[in-house]
């Protein structure tokens, strides 16, 4: 297993509260990372791209998880 998948896993165990959470701290990381960059504190670039890529998988699987509910609606 990869470690893509890995931390996809990890984040499919948490609940949707969590990952909702989860989502809204990787956006302030990110705002304030961005700050950092353009303050010339932060020298590491690699953080952001990191964090971007986080947020695209929480979004990635509450987006899943949205799909699944939705289909389950659908066969009441």
């Amino acid at each position: 297993m990869t470690r893509v998948n890995r931390k996809a896993d990890d984040i499919r165990r948490l609940s949707d509260g969590d990952v909702a959470k989860e989502l809204e701290e990787a956006h302030r990381r990110l705002f304030s990372l961005r700050l950092r960059w353009m303050t010339r504190q932060e020298s590491n670039y690699r953080l952001m791209t990191q964090t971007k890529r986080r947020i695209a998988r929480l979004k990635t699987i509450q987006r899943e998880r949205q799909l699944v509910a939705e289909a389950a609606a659908e066969k009441e």
